[in-house]
């Protein structure tokens, strides 16, 4: 068994889809993990921001604007316009969601995850049928019914033990040997819609290859492999041939968009290993990374946006890190607030996060422990592993510069936005 990837850019039109297609064409025992089609997450987020502040009238237009993007998808891929009675059964759900359901804050996370997992359902479902129609029998496999997650919502762990006899089970009952499945989603024990965090569907095929011993797994992106930089930023980026586990590893944690940080970890304990391959051209080799690949020599230069600086003083001036580091991200938890940097002085902590909705809630929170808090929503991340002088000076020397660490390898620095 194979297991590839394939990411909401590589199938946002019907030509991507058809693309697809021409990749895993004459394969078999191929398990396929698809990503919501284009920046649906995206929009579903969107329709969630309306739902929680009431504007139902606006997440209804949304929803429209949603299906109408796929409907298009739908029409160019089958050459008339076709009506799939599942994904028309999925939209019905989504509105009915939205206009039944009412908010409830103390629910945010369960209602997102049962939101935006719409996403990956129609995405999957149409390159399934599509697929079915154009020669390539498949087997759609619901992967809420075979991924047991943790009872943790918008960023929940697959609990592979759970999970291994139910994706076996449905793998074994399929006489097809071509799988689609989405990425991102899996269900708690109680049965409701989790999400594995965004970019998630990356673990989700290390899960599957795990579980299912697989030979290899591949993602397939608009690159050539992974570039030691985004080269839309930085047009100096060169191409790395191989990578081992823990330098991946390093650079998913510090924001790469290479791959998701929790991937790593299921495809290493079984030494399978990872190609990064470009979408365009199925026979380019593009990335390989296992374990015996050697430490990557080049600056790494990865700039991560959406990023909030949040500060934190202790209205006494008194700041215990022992006592107080606890209450600060056992808040930080309960919102859901990752945070991507930690620097501290004797009294102030600054925290680089990701921007989240949820932000202000948990500053009233820690304001609530007795905190003097700031919101800094206008920044950045830089991260440079394997620095070197000059990219220090070409990167870092800037009147942007709010915080800088620096040690023998890594400098990180958080820069306000141009």
């Amino acid at each position: 068994m194979k297991v590839y990837k394939f990411g909401g850019a590589s199938v946002k039109n019907a030509d991507g889809v058809r693309n697809l297609k021409h990749i895993i064409d004459g394969q078999s025992e191929l398990f396929v993990i698809v990503s919501a089609m284009g920046k649906t997450t995206n929009a579903l987020e969107e329709v969630f921001d309306f739902y929680r502040t009431s504007n139902i009238e606006g997440a209804q237009n949304k929803i429209d604007q949603i299906a109408a993007y796929h409907q298009q998808i739908i029409d160019e891929l089958f050459g008339e316009p076709r009506q799939l009675g599942q994904v028309e059964a999925l939209l019905s759900e989504l509105h009915r969601f939205v206009t039944t359901v009412p908010y409830d804050p103390s629910r945010a996370e369960e209602r997102y995850d049962r939101m935006v997992a719409f996403g990956e359902l129609i995405s999957t479902t149409i390159i399934s049928e599509w697929l079915n129609f154009a020669g390539i029998a498949n087997h759609w496999v619901d992967m809420r019914r075979c991924f047991v997650t943790q009872f943790r919502h918008k960023d929940a762990n697959v609990l592979i033990e759970e999970s291994s006899p139910l994706l076996r089970r449905e793998v074994a009952g399929s006489a097809a040997r071509v799988f689609i499945g989405q990425g991102f989603i899996g269900s708690a024990a109680d049965g409701s819609t989790t999400t594995l965090g965004r970019e998630g569907s990356d673990y989700s095929a290390a899960v599957v290859a795990h579980i299912l011993d697989a030979e290899s797994m591949t993602v397939w992106k608009d690159v050539d492999g992974i570039l030691n930089a985004d080269p839309k930023i930085f047009p100096e980026a060169q191409k790395i041939d191989a990578l081992n586990y823990v330098d991946t590893i390093e650079l998913a944690y510090s924001g790469a968009q290479i791959i998701h940080p929790k991937t790593i970890k299921p495809l290493q304990n079984k030494n399978i290993p990872l190609f990064v391959r470009p979408f365009g051209n199925k026979e380019a080799a593009g990335t390989r990374i296992d374990g015996s690949a050697e430490d990557v020599k080049i600056p790494i230069i990865i700039l991560k946006r959406n990023q909030s600086l949040l500060t934190l003083r202790s209205r006494d001036l008194s700041f215990v890190l022992e006592e107080k580091f606890p209450i600060v991200f056992s808040i930080l938890e309960r919102f859901r607030i990752k945070t991507n940097l930690i620097h501290n002085s004797a009294v102030d902590l600054n925290l680089c996060t990701e921007s989240s909705w949820r932000l202000e809630e948990a500053a009233l929170a820690l304001q609530a422990e007795g905190f003097d808090t700031t919101i800094n929503n206008d920044v950045e991340l830089l991260t440079i592993r394997n620095h070197t002088d000059e990219a220090l000076k070409a990167h870092t020397f800037s009147e942007r510069n709010i915080v800088k660490q620096i040690d023998i390898r890594t400098v990180r620095v958080v820069l306000r936005k141009e």
